[in-house]
């Protein structure tokens, strides 16, 4: 069915490229119609979906540039390996389309649902065209389904759907349609996305089967093999150049939600042989009685092909061929291979820790391109209730903007989304006004909290939201005590933190779980910072002193971290700097 590498050569090398443009073209497109046509702003703002292109097999061609990591890592293909697993590739038909979030199958919380369509040519199943959307709610114990953080069981946590039909032959299922509109909270804003998630599907595959009429399926073919190969051989090439041995990193994470005193130990193993890789999660923890879970695939399958896809080939569009590589292993029953029964609500929200921690263990091997540590968690922030005069439910969830981890090269990236987001964006704040009972007293960038280096880790933002009406706001914040760390040399970033300053003067920290709010209560979210690289002393004084100008650092930071005392006027004191530089050169570390 696919052309063999071999035979390759038989093919217009010139033809074969512009395929193969036309392939990472695609789900470009649809990815800006998803965004015109979307009801929620979790779609038409925020941007939690992502589109692509997988072929007979399941095996990825291409994605939206914008796609979320931890969907396109390899849910896409997960899912469509499940329908042919059920279905049998000569019943999903033209005009099927077929869903699902399966936890044991895909592994990640169950809003994230895949939504596919096989591609026929001439009779030949060519491809699916595939659009993963985060579903704002399909019922469960709390408002967002996804969103308990003491949840102890899949069935607590919404809809489960194991590859359905909701077209058969572009016939609309309606029974499944109701299914589906009377297991949400917000049925219209769910299934007005839906629709767009159909129309992006149909709109794909039409695309998609246009290529392989335009110029063959055998030049598709040829095409598709051509991408995969230069994937790999990229890289194995890399790969090269990293001696032969066994690196391990370790990292926690604060809790699962339930038993808040226990840690949650991240232990990885990275064996390098030749040009394949191994990420062994051997010694990650068993599975987590909450939340803080994930099955295989979208655990440990998904944190290690993205770690493996930003060592390598960052700046390249992904496909499967970037994965040839790797291996994996662990063990069932980890809370990175959780079993099918188990809640995963929490999923995404430590992999991004997951992430880190590999690359951690590489960290001397490949100096050049493995950065420090990220903030490193999605940190969900939500604010729910009831409008006080229609009385519909309303919903607004967001994620951490932290600090990235400073390079050999650069500055920390930031404030930005964790490791697993892709292009999604922050919901306008006027937008947040108006459809919930809140306001934004202030949103500022907040100073000192990048981890001080030669490089500065990249850093948080501090926001405090005024509440006008009665409301609620649940919590995931998390890695809090094991902060995002510095490589060589460089210190860590300050973690995330969260505070309700009551109407009466009282202040509670609260870090997770769901807290009533009344109006005149306020709340101040402090997202983490990135870890630095490189001694802070050797940082180039100019650029601490930008810092202090763009209010990036603190003149308390500039002088106890980097080793720059400034006189009354502003001016530095050249003398008292040479003294704490030196200093902090025999020290290595703060004054």
């Amino acid at each position: 069915m696919n052309a063999p590498r071999e035979s390759q050569k038989l093919f217009d090398p010139i033809t074969l490229e512009v395929i193969r443009q036309d392939l990472v073209s695609i789900p470009n497109q649809i990815d800006k119609n998803i965004t015109r046509t979307a009801f929620s702003a979790f779609i038409s703002e925020y941007k939690d979906y992502s589109v692509g292109i997988v072929d007979a097999e399941g095996q990825l061609i291409s994605q939206s540039r914008g796609s979320l990591a931890i969907f396109v890592a390899n849910a896409l293909g997960t899912a469509v390996r499940d329908g042919l697993a059920v279905y049998g590739a000569a019943n999903l038909r033209d005009g099927d389309i077929v869903i699902s979030n399966h936890a044991a199958t895909l592994g990640q919380h169950l809003n994230n649902v895949v939504m596919y369509t096989p591609v026929r040519a001439n009779g030949e199943l060519i491809a699916f065209f595939c659009v993963l959307m985060h579903w704002i709610d399909i019922g469960g114990m709390m408002v967002g389904s996804c969103s308990s953080t003491t949840a102890t069981e899949i069935f607590q946590e919404g809809l489960q759907l194991r590859t359905v039909k909701l077209l058969d032959q572009g016939r609309r299922i309606e029974e499944m349609f109701r299914v589906i509109q009377y297991n949400t909270r917000f049925p219209e804003m769910l299934m007005g996305d839906i629709e767009a998630q159909l129309g992006g599907c149909t709109m794909g595959k039409r695309m998609v089967l246009d290529i392989a009429e335009k110029f063959g399926v055998g030049h598709f073919h040829a095409a598709v093999h051509q991408m995969w190969d230069h994937a790999e051989a990229a890289m194995r090439s890399i790969l090269r150049e990293a001696p032969d041995g066994e690196y391990r990193a370790s990292a926690y994470l604060d809790n699962d939600g339930i038993n808040l005193d226990e840690t949650v130990p991240v232990e990885v193993l990275v064996r390098k042989a030749g040009e394949t890789i191994t990420v062994d999660f051997t010694g990650v923890s068993k599975q987590r009685p909450g939340p803080l879970n994930a099955g295989r695939n979208g655990g440990a399958v998904a944190a290690a092909r993205i770690a493996i896809k930003y060592l390598f080939s960052s700046d390249d569009p992904v496909n499967e061929g970037d994965f040839r590589a790797l291996r994996i292993e662990v063990p069932d029953g980890t809370f990175i291979s959780a079993s099918p029964e188990s809640a995963i609500g929490s999923s995404g929200n430590m992999i991004p820790t997951v992430v880190d921690t590999i690359l951690r263990a590489m960290a001397d091997v490949f100096p050049e391109r493995v950065a420090a540590a990220h903030h490193g968690t999605y940190g969900v922030h939500a604010f729910h209730g009831r409008d006080a005069v229609t009385g519909k439910p309303f919903y607004n969830l967001d994620t951490i903007c932290g600090g990235w981890g400073a390079t050999a090269h650069s500055d920390g990236y930031g404030p930005s989304r964790s490791n697993l987001h892709g292009d999604t964006a922050n919901v306008p704040i006027e937008m947040q006004e108006v459809s919930c009972p809140y306001l934004f007293d202030s949103y500022a960038l907040r100073a000192d909290s990048g981890g001080p280096g030669r490089f500065r880790g990249g850093i948080g933002v501090d926001k405090v939201y005024r509440v006008v009406a009665p409301c609620r706001i649940n919590l995931k914040i998390d890695r809090t005590k094991c902060l995002a760390w510095g490589l060589h040399g460089g210190l860590p970033g300050q973690p995330s933190d969260v505070m309700i300053l009551r109407a009466d003067g009282r202040e509670e920290r609260v870090l997770k779980g769901d807290h009533a709010l009344q109006p005149g209560d306020r709340v101040r979210v402090l997202t983490a910072g990135g870890g630095g690289y490189g001694p802070a002393h050797a940082r180039d004084v100019a650029r601490v002193l930008e810092d202090l100008e763009l209010g990036y650092v603190s003149i308390e930071s500039a002088r106890r971290d980097y080793g720059v005392a400034l006189l009354d006027d502003g001016i530095i004191d050249m003398a008292e700097t040479v003294r704490l530089r030196t200093r902090l050169a025999q020290e290595g570390g703060r004054t």
